[in-house]
């Protein structure tokens, strides 16, 4: 058997919520490292004292407990599990991981047990359910009742709220209350914040950003109490997951940033980070409301009882020994200006990406915190505003992905050497030996580049596969291209040839008698360029004449032309598109042949109609004509008479209209004859 033990996609229960994380089993301890929050539970093996093996809602469970009192559980086990964890329990902590069955009968009347901060209730000596005391936040009394609460966790989606236990009424062995006796267990153990007695210390009006105003801040020693105008906050130590100190970009101001799980809440907003801000020159004297016994005591060395300094230093000293976790600083990083800070963007509001030793932190809004481990990929992009800036995307495996804007031009090497060391995968790595040979063949990059861009390089690569591409293609698209002497055409001379008004045949000739007596030098080859194809003319829209004569009616409107008005008559009342209705219903009726007489009868009355108003019109244009002749002779002067060539020209004119005319008279006659004797 090998030295640990280790196990993916185990979770632990947090004030309701699922959390899952790798849990190891090693030789000198056991380590669980939560996924969502990288909060890593550390149990020396020495201190192990029991072990049990359960069935639970997630397959199987173990559940640890240590002489200290705490109790530990992990669930997500597989049954076959079982004897190999058993087999290196004894090997290495000497420990029998016993199994344990929970007891399913549905009963509500048991025995309540106490057992270091667990409150476990039995049934037959089963346990049905067990409290973790930490989870509580208040226990109140009644009559012969005991009230628990809960803190309530946002990532859980079902909380418990509270849960009331019934004592009966017998006095104990010793005359005490059960109830008050049940009470005081519960709040031995239980995460119940009461602010009692004189803090540590206290820091007055320091200038917080995020929740923004001045507070005071009251250190006790097992929570933080923020005082302001407005809101109140208790933090509790344990939900401190980490401390950063920050320097500002201009190394006059400090960051002091604490990370929260869970956040602290203000109405519906809630707050992951609490982020003071500290001014360099800013100078305090702090005595601690202790003795100097009891700070060397309690706090092994950390803390003296007086201490003065800058405040920052001060206030972070103190909150790394009440909390007990390292103060995270920047690393080696260094930007363009020497500063180890990036100005950029992030959403609406501009602040500073800090690159770390396992991560990245923006202050200030929103702060974000993003771990090496948690992070899939990063991306540098192009800038969406301007070419002097990029942007910087990171991606994390739960497919979340954040994005940093408008970070200068020159910041771009130093980050790209960073995240290469940290060995974290960059999308578009791959372009960056393309670069160098890019550079020296095509001269793409421009004058006043430095540094290398990722981004603009792998838009000239996709250009070239595009233009490959569109080589192989017989695409319409060639014909776009610009006219380019030289390239384009080979048989276009060249400005430095000597025969360039000698023509291709020429040309030929005059090489072929040369080659024996001198070998000319070689030309460079030319570029090769597909051949151009001819765009296609465009179809001319044809322009509608409006005297074409229109498209014939259908037999049904000819029809329906005719039978409107007796439709109309013959239902009183009836709207437009009922007329429709009602005609296409009579349409439907009429058998084949008599649609066809019918069609044929209303096709010459509309005739017979068209023919009586060209008529009327012709006489109409006619008397009109005949007045104006009239007027017009009868108003003529002597200068404007003409020859008698030029008035038997016009009266040769107006014999030739008026034979016309009766032609026109005796060709309608018939057509109006056949009307009537087919009507």
């Amino acid at each position: 058997m090998g030295d640990t033990l280790e196990f993916n996609n185990i979770h632990t229960e947090v004030k309701g919520s699922w959390n899952d994380g790798r849990l190891r089993f090693g030789k000198q301890s056991v380590v669980y490292k939560s996924h969502k929050t990288g909060k890593v539970d550390s149990i020396p093996a020495p201190e192990l004292s029991a072990a049990q093996w359960r069935r639970v809602c997630l397959g199987h469970g173990i559940k640890l407990a240590t002489s200290s009192g705490d109790v530990y559980r992990y669930d997500g086990f597989r049954d076959t599990d079982f004897e190999k964890i058993s087999a290196f329990f004894k090997a290495n902590y000497k420990v029998e991981l016993a199994e344990k069955d929970m007891c399913v009968k549905g009963w509500n009347w048991g025995t309540a047990k106490f057992t270091g901060s667990l409150l476990s209730f039995d049934v037959s000596d089963s346990p049905v359910f067990e409290i973790p005391l930490s989870s509580v936040s208040q226990c109140a009394t009644g009559k012969n009742e005991v009230t628990v609460e809960f803190h309530q966790n946002d990532d859980a989606e079902v909380s418990l709220m509270e849960v009331r236990f019934y004592v009966p009424p017998n006095t104990g062995d010793d005359g005490s209350d059960p109830v008050e006796a049940f009470a005081q267990n519960v709040l031995s153990k239980a995460d119940v914040i009461q602010a009692t007695g004189d803090g540590v210390c206290v820091f007055k009006e320091l200038q917080c950003l995020t929740p923004r105003g001045r507070y005071d801040i009251r250190i006790y020693p097992s929570f933080l109490h923020l005082h302001g105008k407005t809101f109140d906050y208790k933090i509790p130590y344990n939900t401190v997951l980490r401390l950063f100190l920050l320097p500002h970009k201009d190394q006059r101001q400090m960051f002091f940033v604490i990370s929260l799980d869970p956040p602290i809440k203000q109405g519906q907003t809630r707050y992951h980070f609490l982020i003071l801000l500290f001014s360099k020159d800013e100078e305090l004297s702090l005595a601690l409301n202790m003795s100097e016994d009891e700070v060397q005591k309690r706090y092994e060395g950390k803390l003296s009882k007086n201490m003065s300094g800058p405040l920052y230093e001060i206030v972070s000293r103190v909150m790394k020994a009440l909390v007990n976790r390292k103060i995270t600083v920047p690393g080696n990083f260094k930007g363009h200006s020497g500063s180890q800070c990036i100005t950029c963007a992030y959403k609406a509001s501009s602040g500073l990406l800090y690159p770390l030793e396992r991560g990245f932190i923006y202050v200030h809004k929103p702060p974000v915190h993003l771990r090496f481990e948690e992070i899939s990929c990063v991306n540098f992009a192009r800038g969406t505003t301007t070419t002097r800036s990029f942007d910087f995307e990171i991606e994390t495996k739960q497919n979340n992905q954040y994005t940093f804007s408008n970070i200068e031009r020159e910041e771009y090497g130093k980050l790209f050497d960073f995240v290469n060391a940290k060995k974290l995968n960059i999308k578009n790595r791959g372009f960056k030996e393309v670069i160098s040979g890019m550079k020296g063949a095509d001269g793409y990059s421009d004058s006043d580049e430095d540094q290398h861009d990722a981004y603009l390089e792998r838009m000239k690569e996709e250009g070239k596969i595009r233009e490959e591409g569109d080589g192989s293609d017989g695409s319409e698209g060639d014909s776009d291209e610009s006219f380019n002497p030289g390239e384009e055409d080979d048989d276009v001379a060249e400005e430095y040839d000597s025969n360039a008004s000698e023509s291709d045949s020429e040309a030929d000739v005059a090489d072929s008698e040369d080659e024996g007596k001198k070998k000319k030098p070689e030309k460079k080859p030319k570029k090769v360029v597909k051949e151009k194809k001819e765009r296609k003319p465009r179809k001319e829209k044809k322009v509608k004449d409006p005297g074409a004569p229109k498209r014939p009616m259908s037999a049904y409107m000819l029809w329906l032309n005719a039978n409107r008005e007796r439709i109309k008559s013959e239902n009183p009342g009836i709207s437009v598109t009922e007329i429709s209705k009602k005609a296409g219903e009579m349409w439907k009726q009429l058998g084949k042949d008599r649609k066809e007489l019918t069609v044929i009868a209303c096709a010459f009355r509309e005739k017979k109609k068209k023919g009586g108003k060209v008529e009327a019109k012709k006489k109409s244009g006619g008397e009109k004509e005949t007045k104006k002749e009239s007027v017009n002779e009868s108003f003529k002067s002597k200068e404007f008479i003409s020859s008698e060539e030029s008035s038997s020209e016009s009266e040769h004119d107006r014999g030739s209209k008026l034979k016309a005319s009766e032609e026109e008279e005796a060709a309608s006659t018939p057509a109006s004859s056949e009307e009537s004797g087919s009507d």
